[in-house]
C-alpha cells in the first residue's frame, strides 16, 4: 500500500512540476522570439502528456486482479512507458524541424536573451530534482512508467542545458545560429533516449524474455538448490508485466522424493529469486526424474 502511495505521489508531483515548465517557457518563448525555447515548450508539453499518462498507468497498474484481468492490470505501464517513448522521438523531430527552418530561413533572435536564460535555469533545476525523485521511487516500486516518465525528464535537462548554453553564447558572441544548431544536437540525444524506451517497453508488450541478466540469476537461484535434491530444470519461460516478472518452469527433483520436500525446494528457490528481482510472480512445475524426462530435460 505504501508503495502505491509513493507511485501516485511522484506521478502528481510530475505533472504540477511540467504544467508550471510549460508555462514558464511558452512566456519567455514569446517574449523572446527564441526557437529554442519554444521548441523546448513543446518538449516540456511532450513531458506533461506523459506525466499524466504515467498517472494514469499507476492507478490502473495498481488495482487487483479482476475477472477481466486475471493476470492483473500491470500493462497498463507497460503501454504508458510505450507512448511516452513515442512522444519523446515526437518532440525530437519537431525540434529538428523548427530548427532547420530557422536555418535555412536566416531569421534571427531579435530580443534580449536574459529572461529565457533565467527560464532555462529554473526548469533544468526543477527537472533534475522531480527526475531523481522519479528515478528513486521508481527503482524502489519497480515501475517501469515512473522510471520512463524519469527518463523523460531527463532528457528535458539535457534540452533545457543545450538551449541554455546556446542562449548564453548567443549573448556573449552574437552568433545566432548557434540557437538551432544546439537545439539539432539536443535533438538527436532526445531521440536515442526516446527508441531506447519504445524497445524495452514494446517487448514486454508483445511478451519478450527478461533480460539475460535476469534469467542467469534465476539460474543460479536454481543451481544453488541441487545439494537440496534439485536434479535440473527445464521449460524456464520469463516475460514482464509492468513492475511484475512473470516466470513459469519445471524442476526434475529425484523419483523417491516426498512432496512437501519438493515443495519446501520449490519455496526456497521462489524465495532466493524475488530477493534479487524484485516483485515476480513465479510458477513452478515439479517433475519426477525418469528415463522419459531425463530425454526431455534441458537444463543443466
Amino acid at each position: 500500500m505504501q508503495n502505491v502511495l509513493e507511485k501516485k505521489a511522484a506521478a502528481g508531483l510530475s505533472i504540477i512540476s511540467n504544467a508550471v515548465i510549460i508555462i514558464l517557457k511558452l512566456v519567455a518563448g514569446a517574449i523572446s522570439g527564441s526557437i529554442s525555447i519554444i521548441s523546448e515548450a513543446i518538449h516540456s508539453l511532450s513531458d506533461f502528456l506523459a506525466s499524466v499518462l504515467t498517472f494514469f498507468a499507476v492507478m490502473k497498474s495498481s488495482e487487483p486482479a479482476d475477472r477481466d484481468h486475471p493476470f492483473g492490470h500491470g500493462r497498463y505501464e507497460d503501454m504508458s512507458g510505450f507512448i511516452e517513448g513515442g512522444l519523446i522521438i515526437f518532440a525530437a523531430f519537431y525540434i529538428v524541424f523548427e530548427a532547420s527552418k530557422k536555418i535555412i530561413s536566416g531569421a534571427s533572435m531579435e530580443a534580449e536573451t536574459t529572461l529565457g536564460i533565467i527560464v532555462m535555469s529554473i526548469a533544468v533545476v526543477a527537472n533534475f530534482l522531480v527526475s531523481s525523485y522519479l528515478f528513486y521511487v521508481g527503482k524502489k516500486t519497480n515501475s517501469i512508467s515512473l522510471m520512463a516518465d524519469g527518463e523523460h525528464l531527463r532528457t528535458d535537462i539535457w534540452s533545457s542545458l543545450g538551449v541554455l548554453a546556446g542562449l548564453v553564447l548567443i549573448r556573449v558572441t552574437g552568433l545566432e545560429i548557434l540557437d538551432p544548431l544546439i537545439a539539432i544536437l539536443v535533438a538527436l540525444f532526445i531521440l536515442k533516449t526516446g527508441f531506447s524506451i519504445s524497445k524495452t517497453t514494446l517487448n514486454n508488450l508483445l511478451d519478450g524474455a527478461l533480460p539475460e541478466e535476469d534469467l542467469k540469476k534465476i539460474e543460479a537461484a536454481i543451481k544453488e538448490m541441487k545439494q537440496e535434491g534439485v536434479i535440473s530444470y527445464k521449460d524456464l519461460k520469463s516475460r514482464c508485466s509492468g513492475p511484475e516478472k512473470l516466470i513459469e518452469m519445471t524442476l526434475v527433483f529425484p523419483e523417491d522424493m516426498t512432496i512437501k520436500h519438493c515443495h519446501d525446494i520449490c519455496d526456497k528457490i521462489e524465495d532466493k529469486i524475488k530477493d534479487t528481482l524484485g516483485i515476480c510472480n513465479i510458477s513452478i512445475h515439479a517433475e519426477p526424474e525418469c528415463a522419459k524426462c531425463s530425454a526431455k530435460n534441458t537444463g543443466q
